[in-house]
C-alpha cells in the first residue's frame, strides 16, 4: 500500500465511521438490526448532494441529519404504534425511501458534484494541508463522539440503554418506551445520514444505489471494533466503533491492492460478519467439548 491508499482508507474509515455509530445505537443499545439504514443513508447523501448542487453545502448537511432522523422516525412508528416486526419495519422503511430518495435527487439516479463548493472545500482553506478532509472529519467525530457518550449518560440516554437490555423491567417501572424508542431510532438514523451526506461531499457524487450493503459494512465495524476493545461501557463501544471502521477499510484497501476481484468485496464483508458473530459460539462449544471429554 501506498500512502495514497493509507490516507484514502483513514478518510473512509472515519467517514463511515458515523454510519457505524447509528448502526451501534440500533444493534448494540436498541438491541435491533435496523434495515433502515440503507435507505436513511442514501437519502442523507441525496439532500446532501441537492443542497450542495445549489451551492449550499453546509445547510444540506444539517438538513440531511433533521431528514435522517424522520426517517428513522418512521421506523420505530411502525414498530410502537402498528405493531409490525422490527426487521419488517426498516424494511418498509427502506423500500419506501429508496422512492423517496428518487424524488429528493429530482428523479436523477446520480447526482455529479464536480467542481462545486462542498465543506471540505471550506476544510481545505482553513487547514492549508492535504490531510484537511481527516482533519475535519476528525473534528465532526469527536464532536458526535462527546455528544453522543454526554447523552447516552443522561436520564433519556440511561432510559434508551436499559429499554435495549429489558424492554419489560422499563415498562414496569412506567418508562415510556415507545418515545423511548422514537429517540433511539431517530437519533440513530440522523447520524446514518450525516455519514451519507459527507460521504457525498467528500466524493463529490450522489447515487441512488450507493446505500447498497450499508447494512453489513456497519456491522463489520462494530463486530471487528469490539474484538480489539471491549465494549464495557459507552465510551469503549462508540471508540471501539471508530477503531473497527478504520481498519475495515484496511482491509479492503489491501484486498484491493491484490487481483482479488473487487465484486466480491460485499461476499467479504458478509464472510467477516459472519466469522466474527460465530466465533463466540464456536469458542463455547469447543470449551464445552473439553469439559465433556474432561468428565469422561
Amino acid at each position: 500500500m501506498n500512502l495514497v491508499s493509507i490516507i484514502g482508507a483513514i478518510e473512509l474509515g472515519l467517514v463511515y465511521s458515523l454510519l457505524a455509530f447509528g448502526t451501534y445505537i440500533s444493534f448494540r443499545i436498541l438491541n435491533v438490526a435496523d434495515l433502515t439504514v440503507d435507505g436513511s443513508f442514501v437519502l442523507g447523501a441525496a439532500v446532501s448532494a441537492m443542497f450542495a448542487y445549489s451551492g449550499m453545502p453546509v445547510a444540506g448537511i444539517a438538513l440531511a441529519v433533521l431528514c435522517g432522523g424522520l426517517a428513522g422516525m418512521v421506523t420505530a412508528t411502525l414498530q410502537t404504534k402498528m405493531g409490525i416486526q422490527p426487521i419488517l419495519s426498516g424494511i418498509l422503511t427502506m423500500t419506501g425511501l429508496y422512492s423517496i430518495n428518487l424524488m429528493v435527487m429530482d428523479g436523477k439516479a446520480n447526482i455529479p458534484l464536480l467542481n462545486k463548493t462542498n465543506i471540505f472545500t471550506y476544510a481545505e482553506y482553513m487547514f492549508n494541508t492535504k490531510m484537511y478532509k481527516i482533519l475535519a472529519l476528525l473534528i465532526i467525530i469527536g464532536t458526535v463522539f462527546a455528544m453522543l457518550n454526554w447523552f447516552f449518560r443522561t436520564q433519556l440516554g440511561l432510559s434508551i440503554r436499559a429499554t435495549g437490555d429489558n424492554e419489560d423491567m422499563c415498562r414496569a417501572s412506567s418508562i415510556d418506551t415507545d418515545f423511548i424508542k422514537m429517540v433511539g431510532f431517530s437519533l440513530s438514523n440522523a447520524i446514518v445520514a450525516l455519514s451519507g451526506a459527507l460521504v457525498a461531499q467528500m466524493q463529490q457524487s450522489a447515487d441512488i444505489n450507493m446505500g447498497s450493503g450499508m447494512v453489513v459494512i456497519s456491522f463489520a465495524s462494530i463486530i471487528i471494533g469490539s474484538v480489539i476493545i471491549k465494549n464495557k461501557n459507552i465510551t469503549a463501544g462508540l471508540l471501539s466503533v471508530i477503531i473497527g471502521s478504520v481498519i475495515y477499510r484496511f482491509i479492503i484497501a489491501l484486498i484491493l491492492t491484490t487481483s482479488f476481484p473487487p465484486s466480491y468485496l460485499k461476499l467479504i464483508s458478509s464472510l467477516v460478519v459472519v466469522t466474527a458473530l460465530s466465533l463466540p459460539n464456536v469458542k463455547r462449544k469447543i470449551e464445552m467439548n473439553k469439559l465433556r471429554k474432561g468428565r469422561k
